[in-house]
């Protein structure tokens, strides 16, 4: 076998990895993955996600986990550590929100 068929195998082998990885985030949250998360002092934090990084259905644009398309979408949440989600910091000087939020909403 050749160096570059060898290459391009490999290439190949980690597209095909890639790909498969990102199904299986993009599946969405069962129940008690949710109810293990709360369990274990995790608590929803909107406006603090990046683009297709969301932990689940949180409004108009989002449908399941990794649907977020705007980076810190307002009614896009992730789990974060619990009493944390206020403080976290996003970019323009805002923070993240235990409630849904109206900014970087898709139109």
């Amino acid at each position: 076998m050749s160096t570059r068929s060898i290459v391009g195998a490999a290439v190949l082998a980690g597209a095909v990895t890639a790909a498969l990885a990102s199904f299986a985030v993009a599946s969405p949250l069962s129940e008690a993955e949710g109810k293990a998360a709360m369990a274990a002092g995790k608590e929803k934090c909107f406006g603090v996600a990046l683009a297709g990084m969301n932990d689940c259905a949180a409004g108009p644009g989002t449908t399941c986990q990794g649907t977020s398309t705007i980076d810190f979408q307002g009614n896009a949440w992730k789990f974060v550590r619990g009493g944390t989600c206020a403080s976290i910091k996003v970019p323009g000087d805002r923070n993240g929100s235990p409630e849904p939020l109206t900014r970087d909403v898709p139109a």
